[in-house]
Formats: structure tokens, C-alpha cells, sequence
């Protein structure tokens, strides 16, 4: 994954020009907590956000969940958007990433996943978001934005109600990073980096006490 470089990312050009975030395509999200904040080590907020990710599912029809991570200040995911259900499976920006050709993937999890072994979790109720038609495009940009505004309103509530961390404004950053992910052999390295991205904590450039670490291409999406 390429290091967030406020000279170059700056808000109007992350997304790429040009591109249509409603088509097909498995998309690998980051979003950061405002001010790299440690909102998210808190075991209750870490649960809220997983449970409200988790609700994507039944948001929007049209996607499915692959391996997540929450990290003391952002969350690391992958979304595949299929667009319509039933319709052919086959995701990825040039479409040739299919669930049986990464593991058997099933809707929201895949072969060995971690979310397999996971127990199920009380989900907070849907509060004014019916069901997208299953027919429909939907964008990615769409859909994170319902997932920050759900989580938000949560973590108010969890302030109100349990005298959880304040936030400065903003609870998620404005913006978010994607990365399209393009075949087989990227979305298995991405689930990877993914998965072992909670033991390299003291290195991630996120971490405001982090421990600088010479990181290998190999390891990095």
C-alpha cells in the first residue's frame, strides 16, 4: 500500500480521475480516525465499527465483505462491488477475480478467513437505512459515506450513554483511501497485509508513537 504523502494526496486527487466507483470491482479501503486519533482502542468503539461494517451487507445488496482489521486509529477493508446479485460473480477492475478462484470465497469471508472462527455479534438496530434494490448501481463513495455517518452517530450515542472518548468535530477523516484491486494474486497479498497488519503496529506510519521499521515491498500491497 502506497504511504499517504500529504504533498501528493491532497483531497481533490485520491480518487482516480476518470474512474467509475459503481462497476464491478473489489476495492481495498482505508479510513482514518480525525487527527489519527485513538478512538478506536477502545473495545467497545472497536466492536460498534466492526458490527456497523458487518451492516454493509444488508445495506447494499450489491457488495460483499472480504477480510477487515480495526486499528487503533483507522480500519483497513476489502469491498467487492458485484453490482447486481445473481449476476455473474466475476469481480476486480479487469473482472477476472472470482469468488472460486480465491479460496472458495463466500459472501463476506473466504477460505481460512478469521471472520469464519468469529462468533456472531448483536448488531445495533438499522435506524432510517432501508435495503438498497439489489438492482442498482451503487458507488463506493456511497457507501463509505453511510458507514462513517452510521458509525458516527453511534459514537455520539456511546458519548452520551457511556461516557466515551469526545471527538474533535469529525470522528472520521473526510476523505478515504482506496486501492482497486486488480487480480488474484493482489487480492491475496492484500488479504495479508490486512490480516498481519495488527503486528506491525509499532511500525505503521499511523502510529504516533511508532518505532521506525524498514518495511519490505514484498510485505507492502
Amino acid at each position: 500500500m502506497v504511504r499517504y504523502d500529504p504533498a501528493r494526496h491532497h483531497r481533490r486527487s485520491i480518487r482516480l480521475r476518470g474512474y467509475d466507483y459503481s462497476q464491478r470491482g473489489a476495492y481495498f479501503v482505508t479510513i482514518c480516525t480525525q487527527k489519527r486519533e485513538l478512538f478506536l482502542q477502545n473495545e467497545d468503539v472497536e466492536r460498534m465499527v466492526t458490527n456497523v461494517w458487518r451492516q454493509l451487507e444488508s445495506k447494499y445488496p450489491q457488495i460483499r465483505l472480504d477480510e477487515f482489521v480495526v486499528m487503533p486509529n483507522h480500519i483497513h477493508g476489502i469491498i467487492v462491488i458485484d453490482v447486481v446479485v445473481g449476476a455473474d460473480q466475476c469481480v476486480g477492475a479487469d473482472q477476472r477475480v472470482c469468488p472460486n478462484d480465491v479460496g472458495g470465497m463466500g459472501k463476506g469471508e473466504h477460505a481460512g478467513s478469521p471472520q469464519q472462527q468469529r462468533p456472531p455479534q448483536q448488531r445495533p438496530p438499522q435506524q432510517g437505512s432501508p435495503q438498497q434494490d439489489s438492482s442498482k448501481r451503487v458507488a463506493l463513495g456511497s457507501i463509505i459515506q453511510w458507514f462513517k455517518t452510521m458509525s458516527t452517530n453511534y459514537h455520539m450515542r456511546g458519548i452520551r450513554n457511556n461516557a466515551w472518548r469526545p471527538f474533535p468535530g469529525r470522528f472520521w477523516q473526510r476523505n478515504y483511501y482506496e486501492r482497486i484491486i486488480r487480480n488474484e494474486n493482489e487480492m491475496n497479498r492484500i488479504r495479508q497485509y490486512i490480516t498481519g497488519n495488527p503486528a506491525r503496529w509499532d511500525g505503521d506510519h499511523n502510529n504516533p508513537d511508532r518505532i521506525e521499521t524498514k518495511t519490505s515491498p514484498e510485505t507492502t500491497p
